[in-house]
């Protein structure tokens, strides 16, 4: 698979197309500045590190992915995640740390490049929505939970469980710094009412602004409160990261999850953006331009990208046309960081741990874990065991994901292994049916018919041989089975070889196997393999009602007393 070029999706680029780009790049850039700060700081990082990944990568994302709308930058999941990822292999705040992060963008680049070459995207589904509902809902828990010490100006310890450090932090709150808790308070107020009053404003813009200009007024700083200080003036150094082998295996499962995990969030929003827009995405060619902007943010020194629902939203609603509005966002980063660095010097911590807070609060649903729960119970239980799991194990919340993406297979392969197999009985309304569910009487004496909501495979086909054993031993008189093979959508080798021993012991006990609504792809199997002629064709039907009939012409008729209890249809 060659890799894509963007010239398709800018070749139509006219005055008013343009028009529309440069505001949707301006407007979001309003926004994607402080994020990216915010973010930064999320990710146990530098807060240029947020800007550097806002510029480059961002651009990248744009040329090389399929979506026109998607923004590519820094994000809230994916910052969480990479300090998670590295924080059990070095203390935050120190070179170490940083080479690790940077090697994390490259190894999870890499994955998804390599995902998108093979065409592996449909791979992803793996991941359910249940799955991924119950980890993101633990995840924002944890994200708006980890910004407390900050928040509320209280010095915290990195120990080797999240939950501790929270406990630690709510029991010292009597240390809080009143001026942090002032800043990070008056940042909520102000981003909840730009929030409600004036939507169209850029309000995180607005209320980092004011707040910034408090601070350096009144002294922050030196009344004890943290703030950004000093961030590099210029374009970001381009260099090779680092790499020793221990290092990439250390981090190999991290990336793993941070390539799945952000790129299930971009592709969210992917697809949000081709159904409001009718333009059609190639997930494969989406994982390679999120894979790339990953790489170059290796390159540039940076942390790992992701595409940003809230920032690809906003791309939407300001009436983006295509890939060049996040090329003017990424050039309006150019500016800050050529011409704006110093301005940023006073901006308190508290009120980035306010914006990160605010960007997380969407993302809790718990409706979605209930609503999972209602319509299948295993899905519920996936969804509220990752949720469980990535709070217990937090801050390696990348086990949570594991274990809800190997308890949802595992309960697929259950319910695969089990099928439902219904006996059947004649309904009023003409059509076979549940016997159990409607209170149905037997078919006849003598006959019986079941249903295997299931394709037969190896896996089930032990099942289903019980199931059919079971209606012999239920049925003294039995004389045939029909078997209605409407639900079997296939037949492997284990299938065909449980059906003809089926057939030879019930041929041996008197007892001859019936099939009726055949698929083709299933005749086809037993038509090759030989079944078919082993069956009889004269057991093979075309509909229910075609076996009804012959067999009910093959079979004596009831008693009076038979009559009473149960009665074949009349033709």
């Amino acid at each position: 698979m060659r890799l894509p070029w963007p010239g398709r999706k800018w070749v139509h680029v006219d005055a008013q197309t343009l028009r529309h780009d440069l505001i949707a790049g301006i407007t979001v850039s309003l926004v994607a500045v402080p994020q990216s700060l915010a973010y930064a700081q999320l990710a146990g990082v530098p807060a240029y590190y947020g800007l550097y990944a806002a510029f480059l990568p961002t651009i990248v994302g744009a040329v090389f992915g399929s979506s026109r709308q998607l923004s590519t930058g820094p994000v809230a999941m994916t910052s969480l995640l990479t300090a998670a990822s590295v924080a059990p292999l070095a203390d935050r705040g120190t070179e170490a740390f940083y080479s690790y992060v940077i090697l994390l963008a490259l190894v999870s680049g890499l994955f998804q490049v390599a995902f998108g070459l093979l065409r592996a995207g449909v791979l992803l589904n793996f991941l359910s929505f249940p799955v991924l509902m119950g980890f993101i809902n633990a995840a924002a828990l944890i994200i708006g939970l980890s910004q407390l010490p900050t928040l509320l100006g209280i010095p915290s310890r990195q120990s080797e469980h999240f939950l501790i450090d929270t406990w630690q932090v709510l029991t010292h709150i009597d240390t809080t710094h009143a001026t942090s808790l002032a800043f990070g308070l008056s940042a909520f107020a102000l981003l909840f009412a730009f929030r409600r009053l004036a939507p169209k404003f850029p309000g995180v813009l607005l209320t980092v602004a004011a707040l910034t200009w408090v601070s350096g007024l009144v002294g922050y700083s030196e009344m004890g409160g943290r703030v950004v200080g000093s961030v590099p003036q210029g374009l970001p150094a381009f260099a090779i990261p680092r790499v020793e082998w221990n290092m990439v295996v250390a981090l190999l499962p991290a990336a793993f999850v941070i390539a799945v995990i952000s790129f299930m969030e971009a592709m969210s929003s992917a697809k949000v953006i081709a159904i409001k827009t009718r333009q059609p995405w190639d997930e494969n060619r989406e994982l390679i331009g999120q894979g790339l902007a990953k790489v170059v943010a290796a390159f540039v020194q940076s942390m790992p990208v992701s595409g940003s629902f809230s920032r690809s939203a906003l791309n939407l609603a300001s009436n983006a046309k295509t890939g060049l509005s996040s090329v003017v966002s990424a050039c309006a980063v150019l500016l800050t960081l050529l011409f704006f660095t110093s301005l940023l010097y006073h901006l308190p911590k508290p009120v980035l741990a306010a914006i990160i807070i605010m960007a997380v609060a969407g993302l809790i649903n718990f409706p979605a874990l209930r609503s999972a729960w209602r319509a299948n119970r295993d899905d519920g239980i996936a969804a509220v065991a990752t949720f469980v799991a990535t709070l217990a194990f937090a801050p390696n919340i990348q086990n949570g994901i594991v274990v809800g993406i190997m308890l949802s297979l595992g309960l697929l392969l259950y319910r695969l292994m089990r099928p439902r197999v219904a006996l059947l009985g004649y309904h009023s309304d003409g059509v076979l049916r549940d016997a159990r569910r409607f209170g149905l009487p037997p078919l006849h004496p003598q006959l019986g018919a079941i249903r295997f909501d299931g394709s037969l495979h190896f896996i089930n086909a032990s099942f289903f041989e019980d199931a059919l054993l079971q209606l012999e031993r239920d049925t003294p008189n039995l004389r045939y089975v029909l078997v209605t093979c409407g639900g079997i959508n296939d037949l492997d080798a284990s299938g065909v070889e449980v059906l003809g021993k089926l057939v030879e012991r019930f041929r041996n006990n008197g007892i001859e196997l019936t099939f009726s609504s055949l698929k083709k792809q299933v005749q086809d199997v037993m038509d090759r393999s030989g079944l078919s002629e082993q069956i009889g064709r004269r057991n093979i039907f075309s509909t229910d009602d075609c076996a009804l009939e012959e067999l009910r012409g093959r079979l004596p008729q009831p008693g009076a007393q038979d009559v009473a209890n149960a009665a074949l249809p009349t033709s």
